[in-house]
């Protein structure tokens, strides 16, 4: 009994197992179109670089959590329901491939009235959205190497959700690309601040999106801010979670004056939803 006593004691006092620093707060999985899925690719060794871990031919974030390297990686929102293969790649080179079950959901439609101008382009305009989209897809390729403190985002702006991630859309009458960000009403001239510390890559003027800010987080997850009345910070310039980096506004597509928020990880645009913090009912806001 003694020797039980003794032991229980021991346990008792022995410090708790300490979480690793270096690990970032990670997002909520979804295994669905435009979601994320987190894959353990391996345990975490002394002076062992992590693994490259690719996902559809684009290389995917790599951080620590629970003693092993986890790969955070953003699901297309067009992607197939079934299976997909997740690759890792050694510092030897040795290959595997990681499979994972993708699930279907269904997202809802939304039909809109724009200007017949915005549906219907004219030859200079289609011309100018092809080199916006050129453009846009350069950035949202950027992946820097440093990961990111933390995946858990704060909301860029307070308001309520005027559409979420995933709806179906039709403008007029007329099927167009489902909504690949979450739109948060609120009025012209309020302050959005960066969710997290970053880098701005691009700025500009959009014919679809209009004024538009994207910021590089490190290891390929990019966020984006759209529609604004203001830009308020430079390409190359560095900012902090919560510093103010532009304005709510009515630019580009838009019925009204709103914040368009998107959240890319390894090229595709994925649900935001998943990147913010739970509230008390346990649901992601």
């Amino acid at each position: 009994m003694l020797p039980e006593l003794f032991s229980a004691a021991l346990v008792a006092l022995a410090p708790a197992a300490q979480a690793d620093p270096s690990a970032p707060a990670l997002p909520r999985e979804s295994a669905v179109p435009g979601g994320v899925l987190l894959v353990e690719v391996g345990a975490i060794e002394p002076a062992v670089p992590a693994p490259v871990v690719t996902f559809d031919g684009a290389r995917t974030m790599v951080v620590r959590a629970d003693g092993h390297w986890t790969a955070v990686v953003g699901v297309p929102l067009s992607q197939a329901v079934g299976a997909v293969q997740v690759r890792v790649t050694t510092r030897e080179g040795a290959r595997r491939d990681i499979p994972i079950d993708i699930h279907g959901k269904k997202y809802a439609t939304q039909r809109l009235q724009v200007k017949p101008g915005q549906v219907d382009l004219s030859a200079a305009d289609l011309e100018r959205v092809t080199r916006e989209r050129e453009k846009m897809r350069a950035a949202i390729a950027t992946f820097s190497p440093e990961a990111p403190a933390t995946l858990l985002l704060a909301a860029p702006v307070p308001g309520q959700r005027s559409s979420s991630y995933g709806l179906r859309r039709f403008f007029n009458g007329q099927a167009r690309q489902p909504h690949t960000g979450m739109d948060i009403a609120a009025a012209t001239g309020t302050p959005v601040i960066a969710p997290a510390d970053g880098r701005v890559i691009d700025t500009g003027d959009y014919f679809f999106n209009g004024n538009t800010i994207l910021l590089d987080h490190g290891q390929g997850l990019v966020t984006m801010y759209c529609h604004l009345s203001a830009i308020d910070v430079a390409v190359g310039q560095v900012v902090k979670a919560g510093e103010p980096i532009g304005k709510v506004g009515a630019t580009g597509r838009v019925t009204g004056p709103h914040l368009h928020w998107g959240v890319m990880l390894n090229r595709v645009s994925v649900d935001p939803a998943l990147f913010l913090p739970a509230s008390p009912d346990g649901a992601r806001r």
